[in-house]
């Protein structure tokens, strides 16, 4: 955690200059970021609302599409910086060379530019709840949520970043592994729309805490308590684990890159 205080300025420079260089010379710029989210939610409420007539917010058409919306937010920000981050390392091969930068630095930044779309996607569905007169004193938890999200990823990406430098095939396995993992995860349905013998099966999925607390916090002004304090344990416990194994593996990045 220190590490990222004592180069936030270099991180946020950096991760700004890599949103700008994202949408530099598209049409609609920025609005890209919720564009995607919009017509994936449009699309997922449709088949899932109109075609398997799957209710999860009970009998109102706009109560399901704020709780699948709530439940696509975590997946977007995770799978946007998995996808980005996996191949980072390899992606910046000159500064891996570069004694003055801190290599641990590059999947990091690939993680803040991943997330740039799930947090437009949360402001979004403030003020699509706030609009409907749906407000709670527990909405101000998002960025706690949100800070233990970016948190857990980091954590994540850094043994994948730098195994991917070593297995490179890995890059093709991932983006199977977030499909399976968007299957798995309750986005269109709820914990008790699921057969008890499954439960084991969803608290194994790490996005499983994350969609519980949104929603939770933002839809039904309740804090999920215990998946708040196991979420927050798996992220400090992924992030240091990730950052040790990274330190240990980047001193053979020389080698293979």
């Amino acid at each position: 955690m220190q590490l990222l205080i004592r180069h936030r300025r270099v991180l946020a420079a950096a991760a700004l200059n890599e949103i700008r260089g994202r949408y530099a010379g598209t049409v609609l710029g920025l609005a890209w970021a919720i564009l995607y989210p919009a017509l994936f939610l449009g699309v997922y409420t449709a088949v899932f609302t109109m075609i398997f007539n799957v209710r999860p917010g009970g009998p109102s058409t706009a109560d399901s599409v704020l709780l699948i919306f709530a439940g696509l937010i975590p997946l977007f920000g995770f799978s946007e910086s998995v996808s980005a981050g996996i191949g980072s390392v390899l992606a910046n091969r000159h500064l891996v060379k570069n004694t003055l930068f801190p290599i641990e630095l590059i999947p990091v930044r690939a993680v803040l530019v991943g997330s740039l779309t799930m947090v437009l996607c949360l402001a979004a569905l403030h003020l699509a709840l706030w609009w409907r007169g749906t407000l709670y004193p527990t909405q101000a938890l998002t960025p706690v949520i949100v800070v233990l999200q970016i948190l857990f990823t980091i954590g994540v990406i850094w043994p994948l970043s730098a195994l991917n430098v070593f297995v490179r095939d890995l890059g093709q396995v991932v983006p199977i592994l977030l499909l399976l993992l968007m299957i798995a995860s309750p986005i269109a349905y709820t914990v008790d729309m699921i057969p008890p013998a499954l439960l084991p099966l969803l608290y194994a999925n790490p996005l499983y805490y994350p969609i519980e607390l949104y929603r939770g916090c933002l839809l039904r002004g309740t804090v999920p308590w215990e998946a708040l304090a196991l979420f927050g344990a798996l992220a400090v416990a992924m992030f240091g684990l990730g950052f040790h194994a990274f330190m240990k593996w980047k001193q053979m990045f020389v080698e293979h890159v």
